[in-house]
């Protein structure tokens, strides 16, 4: 994958919707729980209804790992039923990543090479040789935390340092670091009224926005602060979708719900492009 074929995709689709595969055994309708693997069975059901309304899917590895190894398979077998049958979705595992350079460089070895994601999320606190190795590999990318849709990105991530925002300063200095041009950004939804100053400092990037529909996020103000003629978005959604519905007709339900999604998106490209 690269960021041309992504916005190609975008284009042709009409939309910049990606879709979170978070997956919780309590919530997904109960005949599937009779199945061989209930997580894998829930994202194919949900990939098939989906795949056409949306650009992109990722998954939470926390949702995953917390069923140990069945898990993980569950996972791997997402990311191949994906890989195999619509390689033109961008992946992506949400799974904030951060060591010491040597551990990164096998975190990214176990996402990229192993299951074979697109992209990786990352946290930058511990720096440059943390975030680094996920940049070495061609045609994928590390998807940085800089501002987070939830309520504690106020504990650190507003405040001032040397008279500038902590997020800012990650930005400027992710700016600087070996092969950035493989850098995107976490930049939360309810964070709407910061995405608009963000843009003006890369205003190339693709920004990777969660928060919208049960968080809250509003999708109209997210593009006017940070669209561009490019696009330069992905917009996720995770619960609004794929519990649209808790019974037999869950697949449907979460169509429709990404189906409205993507009506929007589609009227907000038609007017950027014009």
């Amino acid at each position: 994958m690269t960021t041309e074929k992504l916005t190609a995709e975008i284009l042709r689709k009409e939309s910049f919707l990606c879709v979170g595969l978070d997956v919780d055994l309590d919530k997904i309708p109960k005949h599937l729980l009779a199945q061989e693997d209930p997580i894998f069975s829930f994202n194919k059901a949900i990939i098939d209804a989906t795949h056409d309304l949306c650009v992109a899917y990722k998954t939470n590895t926390a949702f995953y790992e917390a069923y140990g190894l069945k898990g993980w398979s569950s996972l791997k077998k997402t990311i191949d039923y994906l890989n195999d049958n619509f390689p033109n979705h961008f992946t992506i595992a949400d799974a904030k990543r951060g060591d010491i350079g040597n551990t990164s460089e096998r975190y990214a070895k176990a996402f990229f090479e192993d299951l074979g994601f697109d992209s990786v999320t990352v946290a930058p606190y511990m720096g440059a040789d943390s975030v680094e190795p996920f940049l070495t590999f061609d045609d994928k990318f590390a998807i940085l935390l800089a501002l987070t849709s939830n309520h504690g990105a106020f504990d650190f991530q507003t405040k001032s340092c040397n008279g500038e925002a902590l997020f800012m300063k990650v930005i400027n200095s992710s700016k600087h670091w070996k092969n950035s041009q493989r850098l995107m950004y976490v930049l939360g939804a309810t964070k709407s009224e910061q995405l608009s100053q963000i843009r003006d400092m890369l205003p190339d990037s693709f920004f990777l926005v969660p928060g919208i529909g049960a968080q809250g996020g509003d999708l109209e103000a997210v593009c006017q602060a940070a669209i561009t003629k490019k696009v330069g978005l992905l917009v996720n959604s995770s619960r609004g979708i794929i519990y649209a519905s808790r019974s037999d007709d869950f697949a449907s339900a979460a169509r429709e719900a990404a189906k409205s999604i993507q009506a929007e998106m589609a009227l907000i490209l038609e007017a950027v492009n014009h």
